[in-house]
């Protein structure tokens, strides 16, 4: 039988965490005199009496999360953090049904970055505190579950890493547990480095450490409508640049460089895909805005390399109207949507490793065409890809186009034109944040949507920021019956 005893029980360990996160923005609201204080502070007292109700009554006994338990858990813990996320915004002076509020926060906790908020420049500066921390909280958090949580639920390949590290003498330290809360350490300090150089820069206070914290989320939440473009700062833009990239590395390598090992970065294959894959957009944008639009080169590349590197990554900044650089450009960008970072880093999207995986097994089968009689066995990181792994990683990417279709389907039976139901389940399944077009491009938001669509996109983050299958198994009548 399926117990839910341990799952309640961590769930209300969540819930009184996130209670204590919502004391901040009351804070804030009440040290600048707005009335959403009382609405952060009721919040915070409802969530935590759910919270620790659940831990003292489900507490005690032997309690196993095992693998059907770690399913339920966790797509269980990311619905109700949302749930309770969303009520600031349900009763603040936002005029937001619960239909925005629960879009509102399950973009910030799946570090999407689309939104339905209006005039973000005069908003409450306890709302906007909120927002930026729900996508720090929810960019840790993908972490940990990357490093403890997915491997062991052989979810799309991710079983790859719990093989590396394997062997005792491999593990970067003992425990799980001591693992999360060692990386940890690094998310707030590159939290703190990355919110300093943007105050240096010239940000204001209270902007440097919202915008620090949605950067190493590669979440995209800004305190103005105009994003990161409204500072129309290079400096600026250079460091937003720079952590985006940082968030959108392996976790696990730095903590290995915390360790003495700082080559580990250098050495990780994947590391080196991305950051390759990263110079070619920059390269092939800043060319087609230097030849196409007259543009100078220089501003062709400063455009390029922040504009591409937050929708490859995911974050979702802009600094201009990129869905209006031509159809060259529309399809870059569509299609680094769907590219995403590194596995254990808080970028989502298919990520590097599973491209690194199918280009080897490609490799593979055209040298059998070629010798059919030769053993080849293809790899990744120097180490054998077993049938086990291609097999779930030819799964994810299958599911991962399947649904794509689908709810790019169900969002153009609602009336929506084709760019925003094409970039709309794009941007919503990759968790990247704009999509394209004039109603959710870079210039736009998602408050015009129907509720219904608001809804199906909700879903979208939620499979994207999962993996897919961490979801679906678990709607499944077998899942139940085993």
């Amino acid at each position: 039988m399926l117990d839910f005893r341990p799952i309640l029980f961590i769930l209300g360990i969540l819930l009184t965490t996130l209670s204590i996160a919502m004391f901040l923005p009351a804070l804030v609201d009440a040290a600048s005199g707005n009335d959403d204080w009382q609405v952060f502070l009721a919040s915070a007292g409802l969530t935590l009496f759910i919270g620790v109700s659940l831990i003292l009554t489900m507490r005690g006994g032997d309690m196993k999360v095992g693998i059907r338990e770690a399913f339920v858990l966790t797509t269980a813990s990311w619905l109700g953090l949302t749930v309770f996320a969303a009520l600031p915004f349900v009763f603040a002076g936002l005029n937001l049904s619960f239909a925005d509020a629960f879009f509102e926060a399950m973009s910030g906790i799946t570090t999407t970055g689309s939104t339905v908020i209006l005039g973000l420049d005069s908003a409450p500066p306890g709302i906007l505190l909120w927002r930026a921390l729900l996508q720090w909280l929810g960019g840790i958090g993908i972490i940990v579950m990357a490093i403890a949580v997915l491997p062991m639920l052989q979810v799309g390949g991710m079983q790859i890493f719990r093989l590396e590290s394997s062997d005792t003498s491999e593990k970067v330290l003992p425990r799980a547990a001591q693992t999360s809360t060692a990386i940890g350490s690094i998310y707030l300090g590159l939290t703190l480095v990355c919110a300093l150089g943007y105050w240096l820069a010239g940000m204001p206070g209270f902007d440097a450490i919202a915008h620090a914290m949605t950067t190493i989320a590669t979440g995209g939440f800004s305190t103005s409508d105009n994003s990161i473009g409204i500072f129309d700062h290079t400096g600026i833009e250079i460091i937003a640049i720079v952590f985006m990239i940082v968030g959108s590395l392996p976790f696990v390598l730095y903590l290995q460089a915390a360790r003495g090992r700082p080559m580990g970065l250098l050495h990780d294959s994947q590391v080196r895909w991305f950051l390759a894959i990263v110079v070619a957009i920059m390269a092939i944008i800043s060319l087609s805005l230097f030849l196409t639009h007259d543009m100078p080169l220089g501003a062709s590349i400063r455009a390029a390399t922040f504009n591409g590197v937050s929708i490859v990554t995911g974050t979702g900044y802009a600094t201009a109207a990129f869905d209006n650089w031509g159809s060259f450009a529309l399809i870059v960008f569509f299609v680094i949507m769907f590219i995403g970072g590194c596995a254990g880093s808080t970028t989502c999207g298919i990520k590097i490793f599973r491209f690194q995986v199918l280009y080897a097994i490609a490799t593979m089968q055209t040298k059998r065409l070629l010798q059919p009689h030769g053993v080849f066995i293809p790899h990744y990181n120097r180490n054998p890809i077993t049938e086990e792994i291609a097999l779930s990683v030819l799964g994810f990417v299958f599911f991962y186009i399947l649904v794509f279709i689908l709810l790019a389907l169900g969002l153009s039976t609602l009336g929506l034109d084709f760019l925003t139901s094409l970039s709309g389940a794009a941007t919503a399944i990759s968790n990247v944040g704009p999509g394209l077009g004039p109603v959710i491009g870079p210039g736009g938001t998602f408050a015009d949507l129907p509720d219904a669509a608001k809804w199906m996109l909700s879903a979208g983050m939620l499979l994207g920021r999962l993996e897919l299958f961490t979801v679906l198994v678990i709607l499944t009548p077998a899942f139940w019956r085993s």
